[in-house]
């Protein structure tokens, strides 16, 4: 929901950084990979209730999430790219409630509920995804131009990471705050649902 708003405020510097790294032959893959490396430091952070540590690897990773498109503008995106970048989206984003489990025992129940409801926002987008490239529509680009179609939510980049950053400041009530993501995520997936009923209906035929 928040991305579109987001893109005139984070898109300039990283267009530049990428602009820097494509031209010292930087490649998007590698930077993509790299990201992942230092997310899944997340999980001993979090295992070790280093959560102000936990917090800087988050934002590290989610600052190579960018380049990595800014790069591949630069170079040509590629089917591959958006793929891969994906994948280590969905590993990170498993790794960080799973990290919560490993910190505290209580968080078990919470942590496998979000676990859960990331799955059906995942199958949602994922599917939006399909159901776009065989009816041919096109990406309105308002998140920035991507390799595939993007399907608008409530809940999307800006406010997973702002939901994790809360998570990390605010440990303690992970239960509290796991659960009140949980629930927007799937008002994101039944929106999506609807959507993409709404525009099959008045899909040309």
């Amino acid at each position: 929901m928040l991305d579109p708003a987001m893109r005139p405020l984070i898109g300039p510097p990283l267009e530049r950084a990428g602009a820097w790294l494509a031209a010292r032959r930087v490649s998007a893959n590698a930077v993509t990979l790299t990201g992942l490396a230092i997310g899944l430091l997340v999980l001993p952070c979090l295992a070790y209730q280093q959560y102000e540590a936990a917090l800087v690897v988050i934002l590290v990773n989610r600052v190579c999430d960018g380049l990595d498109g800014a790069i591949a503008r630069r170079a040509g995106p590629t089917a591959f790219g958006g793929y891969l970048d994906i994948v280590c989206d969905a590993v990170f984003y498993a790794a960080v409630p799973f990290g919560f489990a490993l910190a505290d025992p209580r968080n078990g129940l919470w942590a496998a509920l979000l676990l859960g409801t990331f799955v059906c926002t995942m199958t949602s987008f994922l599917g939006r995804a399909i159901v776009a490239a065989k009816r041919g529509e096109a990406d309105d680009g308002a998140r920035g131009r991507k390799s595939f179609f993007y399907a608008a939510g409530i809940i999307e980049g800006t406010e997973t990471i702002a939901a994790f950053v809360l998570f990390c400041l605010l440990p303690s009530h992970f239960p509290l705050l796991a659960g009140i993501f949980s629930a927007l995520c799937l008002w994101t997936v039944v929106a999506r649902v609807l959507e993409c009923a709404h525009s099959e209906r008045n899909a040309p035929h």
